[in-house]
Protein backbone atom coordinates (compact mmCIF):
# COMPACT_ATOMS: atom_id res chain seq x y z
CA UNK A 1 0.00 0.00 0.00
CA UNK A 2 1.51 3.47 -0.98
CA UNK A 3 2.25 6.13 1.72
CA UNK A 4 -0.14 8.40 3.04
CA UNK A 5 0.84 12.08 0.94
CA UNK A 6 1.36 14.92 2.62
CA UNK A 7 -1.80 17.37 3.52
CA UNK A 8 -0.31 20.16 4.63
CA UNK A 9 2.37 22.04 1.88
CA UNK A 10 3.79 25.45 3.18
CA UNK A 11 5.58 28.28 0.77
CA UNK A 12 7.89 30.71 1.39
CA UNK A 13 9.08 33.23 -0.69
CA UNK A 14 10.00 37.46 -0.87
CA UNK A 15 7.15 39.68 -1.72
CA UNK A 16 8.72 41.43 -4.76
CA UNK A 17 8.32 44.91 -5.97
CA UNK A 18 6.57 44.15 -8.79
CA UNK A 19 3.73 42.32 -6.61
CA UNK A 20 2.77 45.62 -5.87
CA UNK A 21 -0.75 47.47 -6.39
CA UNK A 22 1.75 50.70 -7.43
CA UNK A 23 5.44 51.69 -6.99
CA UNK A 24 5.97 52.06 -3.40
CA UNK A 25 2.45 50.64 -2.49
CA UNK A 26 1.45 47.57 -1.09
CA UNK A 27 0.67 44.11 -2.40
CA UNK A 28 -2.47 43.69 -4.28
CA UNK A 29 -5.15 41.71 -3.57
CA UNK A 30 -5.00 39.80 -6.52
CA UNK A 31 -1.29 38.38 -5.80
CA UNK A 32 -2.24 37.13 -2.98
CA UNK A 33 -5.22 35.06 -4.42
CA UNK A 34 -2.55 33.53 -6.79
CA UNK A 35 -0.25 32.76 -4.16
CA UNK A 36 -2.97 30.84 -2.67
CA UNK A 37 -4.30 28.97 -5.45
CA UNK A 38 -1.04 27.81 -5.88
CA UNK A 39 -0.21 26.15 -2.45
CA UNK A 40 -3.68 25.29 -1.94
CA UNK A 41 -3.10 22.93 -5.95
CA UNK A 42 0.55 21.47 -4.60
CA UNK A 43 -1.43 20.39 -1.79
CA UNK A 44 -4.10 18.76 -3.71
CA UNK A 45 -1.80 17.81 -6.35
CA UNK A 46 -0.11 15.73 -3.67
CA UNK A 47 -3.21 14.32 -2.08
CA UNK A 48 -4.98 13.37 -5.56
CA UNK A 49 -1.67 11.91 -7.47
CA UNK A 50 -2.48 14.21 -9.69
CA UNK A 51 -3.99 17.23 -11.83
CA UNK A 52 -6.95 19.20 -10.37
CA UNK A 53 -8.86 21.81 -10.79
CA UNK A 54 -10.31 25.25 -8.38
CA UNK A 55 -14.22 25.37 -8.03
CA UNK A 56 -14.74 27.66 -5.05
CA UNK A 57 -12.27 29.92 -3.18
CA UNK A 58 -14.58 31.46 -0.26
CA UNK A 59 -14.56 34.10 2.12
CA UNK A 60 -11.16 35.21 1.98
CA UNK A 61 -10.12 38.72 4.14
CA UNK A 62 -7.82 41.01 3.80
CA UNK A 63 -6.68 41.53 7.59
CA UNK A 64 -3.18 43.58 7.19
CA UNK A 65 -1.27 44.60 4.16
CA UNK A 66 2.48 42.68 2.70
CA UNK A 67 5.11 45.10 1.42
CA UNK A 68 7.81 44.65 -0.95
CA UNK A 69 10.36 42.50 0.76
CA UNK A 70 8.67 40.73 3.80
CA UNK A 71 8.71 37.29 4.10
CA UNK A 72 5.72 35.40 2.49
CA UNK A 73 4.55 32.15 3.98
CA UNK A 74 1.35 30.77 2.77
CA UNK A 75 0.53 27.73 4.52
CA UNK A 76 -2.08 24.80 2.42
CA UNK A 77 -3.88 22.29 4.95
CA UNK A 78 -6.08 19.83 3.59
CA UNK A 79 -9.22 19.71 6.24
CA UNK A 80 -11.69 17.68 4.34
CA UNK A 81 -12.33 15.27 0.96
CA UNK A 82 -15.49 14.39 -0.57
CA UNK A 83 -15.57 11.77 -3.13
CA UNK A 84 -13.27 13.65 -5.69
CA UNK A 85 -13.36 16.97 -4.00
CA UNK A 86 -10.57 18.30 -1.29
CA UNK A 87 -11.38 21.06 0.63
CA UNK A 88 -8.44 23.04 1.72
CA UNK A 89 -7.64 25.88 4.14
CA UNK A 90 -5.12 28.63 3.19
CA UNK A 91 -3.08 30.78 5.59
CA UNK A 92 -1.03 33.88 4.53
CA UNK A 93 1.34 35.40 6.71
CA UNK A 94 3.54 37.64 6.49
CA UNK A 95 7.06 39.25 8.14
CA UNK A 96 9.82 41.91 8.22
CA UNK A 97 12.97 39.29 7.12
CA UNK A 98 14.89 42.17 9.72
CA UNK A 99 12.64 40.55 12.91
CA UNK A 100 10.90 37.32 11.36
CA UNK A 101 7.56 37.56 13.51
CA UNK A 102 4.83 36.47 11.41
CA UNK A 103 1.37 37.84 11.54
CA UNK A 104 -1.54 36.89 9.59
CA UNK A 105 -2.13 38.73 6.55
CA UNK A 106 -5.27 36.60 4.97
CA UNK A 107 -6.87 33.05 5.19
CA UNK A 108 -10.14 31.48 3.50
CA UNK A 109 -11.04 28.12 2.13
CA UNK A 110 -10.45 26.89 -1.27
CA UNK A 111 -12.35 23.72 -2.87
CA UNK A 112 -10.14 21.71 -5.85
CA UNK A 113 -11.74 18.67 -7.57
CA UNK A 114 -9.25 15.96 -8.64
CA UNK A 115 -9.57 15.39 -12.72
CA UNK A 116 -9.10 12.03 -14.91
CA UNK A 117 -7.33 12.04 -18.14
CA UNK A 118 -11.01 11.88 -19.73
CA UNK A 119 -11.49 15.68 -17.89
CA UNK A 120 -13.91 14.33 -15.48
CA UNK A 121 -13.75 13.89 -11.81
CA UNK A 122 -12.18 11.24 -10.25
CA UNK A 123 -12.23 9.32 -6.88
CA UNK A 124 -9.78 10.92 -4.00
CA UNK A 125 -7.89 9.26 -1.43
CA UNK A 126 -10.29 9.86 1.60
CA UNK A 127 -9.03 11.30 4.95
CA UNK A 128 -10.02 10.98 8.22
CA UNK A 129 -8.71 12.87 11.46
CA UNK A 130 -7.81 10.96 14.15
CA UNK A 131 -7.58 13.58 16.92
CA UNK A 132 -9.56 15.98 18.39
CA UNK A 133 -7.72 19.20 16.83
CA UNK A 134 -8.32 17.39 12.88
CA UNK A 135 -11.71 16.80 13.99
CA UNK A 136 -12.71 20.70 14.81
CA UNK A 137 -11.02 21.41 11.50
CA UNK A 138 -12.98 19.03 9.35
CA UNK A 139 -16.15 20.15 11.64
CA UNK A 140 -15.57 23.48 10.41
CA UNK A 141 -15.14 23.00 6.44
CA UNK A 142 -17.92 20.51 6.33
CA UNK A 143 -20.24 23.03 8.64
CA UNK A 144 -19.78 25.89 5.58
CA UNK A 145 -21.41 23.90 2.91
CA UNK A 146 -25.14 24.77 2.95
CA UNK A 147 -24.10 28.48 3.99
CA UNK A 148 -21.82 28.38 1.26
CA UNK A 149 -24.55 26.22 -1.20
CA UNK A 150 -27.10 29.21 0.14
CA UNK A 151 -24.94 31.58 -1.26
CA UNK A 152 -24.57 30.01 -4.24
CA UNK A 153 -27.71 29.92 -5.06
CA UNK A 154 -28.49 33.32 -4.55
CA UNK A 155 -26.42 34.34 -6.33
CA UNK A 156 -27.34 32.44 -9.47
CA UNK A 157 -30.99 33.51 -9.61
CA UNK A 158 -29.75 37.58 -9.67
CA UNK A 159 -29.93 39.21 -13.45
CA UNK A 160 -26.97 41.12 -14.63
CA UNK A 161 -28.21 43.38 -17.77
CA UNK A 162 -27.91 46.13 -19.57
CA UNK A 163 -30.77 47.14 -17.81
CA UNK A 164 -28.94 48.08 -14.67
CA UNK A 165 -27.94 51.80 -14.30
CA UNK A 166 -25.20 50.75 -11.82
CA UNK A 167 -21.29 52.15 -12.70
CA UNK A 168 -19.41 49.08 -14.32
CA UNK A 169 -16.25 48.36 -16.17
CA UNK A 170 -15.54 45.98 -18.81
CA UNK A 171 -12.39 45.02 -20.35
CA UNK A 172 -10.97 42.44 -23.03
CA UNK A 173 -8.26 40.77 -23.76
CA UNK A 174 -6.38 37.19 -25.01
CA UNK A 175 -5.46 34.78 -22.25
CA UNK A 176 -1.67 34.49 -22.92
CA UNK A 177 0.57 31.55 -22.63
CA UNK A 178 2.19 32.99 -19.84
CA UNK A 179 -1.39 32.41 -17.78
CA UNK A 180 -1.07 28.84 -18.50
CA UNK A 181 -1.41 26.07 -15.65
CA UNK A 182 -0.62 22.49 -15.64
CA UNK A 183 -3.44 21.53 -17.64
CA UNK A 184 -2.98 23.82 -20.35
CA UNK A 185 -5.69 26.60 -19.01
CA UNK A 186 -5.48 29.88 -17.36
CA UNK A 187 -4.60 29.16 -13.98
CA UNK A 188 -7.07 29.89 -11.82
CA UNK A 189 -4.59 32.06 -9.82
CA UNK A 190 -4.64 33.74 -12.75
CA UNK A 191 -8.52 34.40 -12.97
CA UNK A 192 -8.67 35.55 -10.06
CA UNK A 193 -6.22 38.29 -10.45
CA UNK A 194 -8.24 39.15 -13.42
CA UNK A 195 -11.23 39.35 -11.24
CA UNK A 196 -9.59 41.64 -8.36
CA UNK A 197 -7.80 44.14 -10.86
CA UNK A 198 -11.85 44.32 -12.32
CA UNK A 199 -12.85 45.12 -8.63
CA UNK A 200 -10.74 47.64 -8.49
CA UNK A 201 -11.03 49.60 -11.64
CA UNK A 202 -14.98 49.95 -10.43
CA UNK A 203 -13.84 50.74 -7.33
CA UNK A 204 -11.14 53.58 -8.13
CA UNK A 205 -13.76 55.21 -10.56
CA UNK A 206 -16.35 55.16 -7.94
CA UNK A 207 -14.79 56.98 -5.10
CA UNK A 208 -12.50 58.80 -6.88
CA UNK A 209 -9.49 57.73 -4.72
CA UNK A 210 -7.61 55.54 -3.27
CA UNK A 211 -8.79 52.42 -2.57
CA UNK A 212 -8.07 48.26 -1.06
CA UNK A 213 -9.43 44.83 -1.25
CA UNK A 214 -10.82 44.23 1.88
CA UNK A 215 -12.87 40.75 1.14
CA UNK A 216 -13.41 38.19 -1.38
CA UNK A 217 -17.14 36.37 -1.08
CA UNK A 218 -17.15 33.38 -3.17
CA UNK A 219 -15.49 32.53 -6.28
CA UNK A 220 -17.02 29.82 -7.99
CA UNK A 221 -15.48 28.67 -11.16
CA UNK A 222 -17.97 27.25 -13.96
CA UNK A 223 -15.63 26.79 -17.05
CA UNK A 224 -11.45 26.41 -18.07
CA UNK A 225 -10.46 29.64 -19.89
CA UNK A 226 -7.94 28.16 -22.30
CA UNK A 227 -5.10 29.93 -23.91
CA UNK A 228 -6.07 32.07 -26.55
CA UNK A 229 -9.20 32.93 -25.88
CA UNK A 230 -10.48 36.35 -25.56
CA UNK A 231 -11.04 36.98 -21.98
CA UNK A 232 -14.28 39.21 -21.05
CA UNK A 233 -14.58 40.83 -17.48
CA UNK A 234 -17.65 42.82 -15.95
CA UNK A 235 -17.27 44.16 -13.06
CA UNK A 236 -20.56 45.92 -11.46
CA UNK A 237 -21.07 48.39 -8.84
CA UNK A 238 -24.18 46.60 -6.61
CA UNK A 239 -23.83 48.03 -3.12
CA UNK A 240 -21.78 50.91 -0.70
CA UNK A 241 -21.54 50.85 2.70
CA UNK A 242 -20.54 53.93 4.58
CA UNK A 243 -16.76 53.03 3.55
CA UNK A 244 -16.94 50.04 1.47
CA UNK A 245 -17.94 49.26 -2.47
CA UNK A 246 -19.26 45.91 -3.22
CA UNK A 247 -18.28 45.27 -6.89
CA UNK A 248 -19.69 42.07 -8.37
CA UNK A 249 -17.43 40.69 -11.16
CA UNK A 250 -18.17 38.35 -14.37
CA UNK A 251 -15.53 36.41 -16.21
CA UNK A 252 -16.82 35.38 -19.93
CA UNK A 253 -14.58 33.61 -22.63
CA UNK A 254 -14.17 32.19 -26.18
CA UNK A 255 -12.97 31.87 -29.21
CA UNK A 256 -12.48 35.10 -30.45
CA UNK A 257 -12.95 33.61 -33.97
CA UNK A 258 -16.61 33.18 -33.15
CA UNK A 259 -17.37 35.77 -30.68
CA UNK A 260 -18.97 33.20 -28.63
CA UNK A 261 -18.38 33.49 -24.66
CA UNK A 262 -19.13 31.34 -22.21
CA UNK A 263 -19.77 31.91 -18.25
CA UNK A 264 -16.27 31.02 -16.29
CA UNK A 265 -16.04 32.37 -13.00
CA UNK A 266 -18.24 34.77 -10.70
CA UNK A 267 -17.42 36.98 -7.54
CA UNK A 268 -18.27 39.12 -5.11
CA UNK A 269 -14.95 41.49 -3.96
CA UNK A 270 -15.82 44.41 -1.13
CA UNK A 271 -13.31 46.67 -1.57
CA UNK A 272 -12.75 49.71 1.28
CA UNK A 273 -11.76 53.21 0.01
CA UNK A 274 -8.69 54.40 2.19
CA UNK A 275 -6.91 58.16 2.84
CA UNK A 276 -2.95 58.74 1.85
CA UNK A 277 -2.32 57.03 5.33
CA UNK A 278 -3.69 53.94 4.88
CA UNK A 279 -7.07 54.65 6.88
CA UNK A 280 -10.65 53.96 5.87
CA UNK A 281 -12.57 57.06 4.50
CA UNK A 282 -16.00 57.72 3.52
CA UNK A 283 -17.52 56.78 -0.15
CA UNK A 284 -20.88 58.61 -1.73
CA UNK A 285 -23.79 56.43 -1.83
CA UNK A 286 -24.73 54.68 -4.83
CA UNK A 287 -28.66 54.91 -4.84
CA UNK A 288 -30.30 52.02 -7.00
CA UNK A 289 -32.63 53.21 -10.06
CA UNK A 290 -33.87 50.42 -11.98
CA UNK A 291 -35.72 47.57 -10.81
CA UNK A 292 -32.28 45.38 -11.23
CA UNK A 293 -30.11 48.09 -9.56
CA UNK A 294 -32.85 48.00 -6.38
CA UNK A 295 -32.99 43.66 -6.90
CA UNK A 296 -28.95 43.76 -6.73
CA UNK A 297 -28.65 46.09 -4.07
CA UNK A 298 -30.57 43.81 -1.86
CA UNK A 299 -28.99 40.85 -3.02
CA UNK A 300 -25.69 42.58 -1.93
CA UNK A 301 -27.20 43.17 1.36
CA UNK A 302 -28.65 39.52 1.74
CA UNK A 303 -25.33 38.08 1.11
CA UNK A 304 -24.03 39.75 3.92
CA UNK A 305 -26.67 38.28 6.49
CA UNK A 306 -25.65 34.94 4.69
CA UNK A 307 -21.71 34.97 5.31
CA UNK A 308 -22.26 36.73 8.74
CA UNK A 309 -23.72 32.57 9.68
CA UNK A 310 -20.14 31.01 8.03
CA UNK A 311 -18.10 29.40 11.21
CA UNK A 312 -15.04 30.88 12.03
CA UNK A 313 -12.25 29.09 11.76
CA UNK A 314 -10.92 27.27 14.66
CA UNK A 315 -8.11 29.61 16.52
CA UNK A 316 -5.54 26.58 16.29
CA UNK A 317 -5.30 26.54 12.50
CA UNK A 318 -4.55 30.01 12.63
CA UNK A 319 -1.50 29.66 15.27
CA UNK A 320 1.74 29.31 12.72
CA UNK A 321 3.82 26.08 14.37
Amino acid sequence: MSATPPREITLRFLAAPTDATTLGGAVRGGRLLSWIDKAAYACAAAWSGGYSVTVYVGNITFTRGIEPGDIVEVTASLVHTGTSSMHIACTVRSADPYTGVFTVASDCLVIFVAMGEDKRPRPVRQWVPDNDTDRATEAYATSRIPVRKRIESAMSTMTYSDAGTAPRSQTRFLAAPTDVNWGGNAHGGRVMEWMDESAYLTAARWCGGRCVSAYVGGIRFYAPIHIGDVVELDARLIHTGKQTMHISVHVRAGDPHTGVLRDCAHSLTIVAAVDADGDATAVRRWVPVTDEDIALERHARDLVALRAKLPRRPLHSLVSV
